[in-house]
């Protein structure tokens, strides 16, 4: 059958967002598509009903009609029922998909969109048209999801469709993921080879030299720490992509006789991608830490300058760290005074103030932020700092933590829950020299 020109097909997006429906148009216009738009379910219905499309695009979240009731109205209606209906999801959820089965989707768009994916669905889509299913009448198929019972009554042809376009994206994923992972064993290679050369160097020197053996102490540390978290962090990664291989592959095989569990693999799978995903990233504000020998720096000045890049206007703040007082810390140690600063704005809930001191406690002094906010419970007090909480919280204090160890300064929260956070960073003696040794 001759394929329709691109110029006569009329593509309808339902989006309530003005951005992303034109950010849609955009890219469907450019390849050559007629497009309409409207914000809702219900002028959706009526636009339909007076200029038929020959494809709807629709996203799934939308005040009053969603899109899994757009797409049951659609279906269910004889005059349109044929047309097809691709629709947007936020998240990949296969709960989402199953859903989508059961008001009868065709298929299925992730955001952040991809242009030549978004290409390559509605091409497949319209060229589907011409390949009916072989199972004009389906038998209807009861599937529990979160303890929610959907009839799926989609042909075997158009759930292995949509099973395929899953694993597509798994795959492009994890290429995407093996790269980052190559990219990572380099730069690390790359890393200890800079320290071993380094400490060469350095045995080269007096090693009486009082600086010279803090330094070689602290880039000790650092291999050491860069050694296993490297270590740990490939050997995760490598772990959860064979998982995921696995799981997609069993899944594959469960697809035309288990679908429901099939789905449930999928699910596993896309877990398993959030984690590798988090992992990668932070490997790469990881893989700074000392890279540089370890310096004096003013606390004063790097706690003014993380307040004047993160703080909100309005929120009051106290610097009474003396100028003159130096820290001797890895180079990143900027990124722990913004850190403190921007976990209290951002979990401080209705904090207003936000409190920067130095204190003597037994030969070592301690520097202390503290907020009025609602402070951290009591449970999580040492789980904050761990590398398993930050991967789905964020690394930022796990990071904070380890830049710190490099010259074994180290950290805790010490704040009542429901009076504020209070961050105590103890500096042990010959981390800190000026004004805070006088007194």
């Amino acid at each position: 059958m001759e394929k329709t020109p691109k110029k006569l097909v009329k593509i309808l997006i339902v989006e309530d967002s003005r951005t992303q429906a034109e950010y849609l148009r955009h890219i469907l216009e450019t390849e050559g598509y007629r497009v309409m738009l409207t914000d809702n379910g219900m002028e959706a219905l009526e636009q339909i009903a007076t200029d038929r499309p020959n494809l709807i695009l629709s996203d799934i979240v939308m005040p009053e009609m969603d899109g899994y009731e757009l797409c049951r109205r659609i279906k269910q209606d004889p005059r349109v029922a044929t047309i097809p209906v691709i629709l947007v999801s936020q998240l990949f959820d296969p709960a989402d998909v199953i859903r989508g089965l059961a008001s009868g989707a065709d298929d299925f768009i992730i955001k952040p969109y991809d242009p030549c994916y978004i290409s390559t669905r509605v091409t497949g889509i319209l060229e589907a048209l011409d390949e009916p299913d072989p199972e004009k009448v389906s038998p209807p198929l009861d599937l529990t999801v979160a303890g929610t019972i959907y009839r799926i009554t989609a042909g075997r042809l158009r759930i292995l469709r949509i099973l395929l376009s899953t694993y597509e994206m798994a795959i492009r994923k994890n290429t995407e993921l093996e790269e980052a992972r190559e990219q990572i064993n380099a730069v690390n290679e790359q890393l200890q080879q800079a320290v071993s050369d380094l400490k060469q160097s350095n045995s080269s020197l007096a090693l009486e030299n009082t600086e010279r053996r803090r330094v070689e102490k602290a880039l000790d540390e650092a291999n050491k720490r860069l050694n296993l978290m490297a270590s740990i962090t490939r050997h995760d990664i490598i772990n959860q992509l064979t998982t995921q291989h696995e799981i997609l592959e069993y899944s594959l095989s469960l697809r035309s006789v288990e679908p429901e569990k099939a789905w449930e693999q999928v699910t596993s799978a896309i877990a398993i991608t959030t984690r590798t995903l988090n992992s990668i990233k932070f490997t790469a504000d990881y893989q700074k830490v000392g890279v540089k020998a370890p310096q004096w720096q003013e606390i004063h000045t790097l706690v003014q300058a993380a307040a004047k890049e993160i703080l909100p206007s309005g929120l009051a703040f106290s610097n009474e760290v003396s100028p003159g007082t130096e820290i001797y810390a890895d180079p990143l140690i900027g990124k722990v005074f913004s850190n403190m600063i921007e976990n209290a704005v951002k979990y401080g809930d209705k904090i207003t103030a936000i409190r920067f001191s130095l204190n003597s406690v037994d030969g070592d002094t301690i520097i202390v932020c503290e907020d009025n906010g609602v402070g951290i419970p009591a449970g999580s007090k040492d789980k904050i700092f761990s590398y398993e909480y930050g991967l789905n919280t964020g690394l930022g204090l796990f990071l904070a933590r380890e830049v710190l160890a490099i010259t074994f300064i180290t950290i805790r929260e010490t704040g009542t829950p429901g009076t504020g956070a209070r961050f105590e960073i103890h500096c042990p003696a010959g981390t800190i020299r000026g004004s805070a040794q006088k007194s």
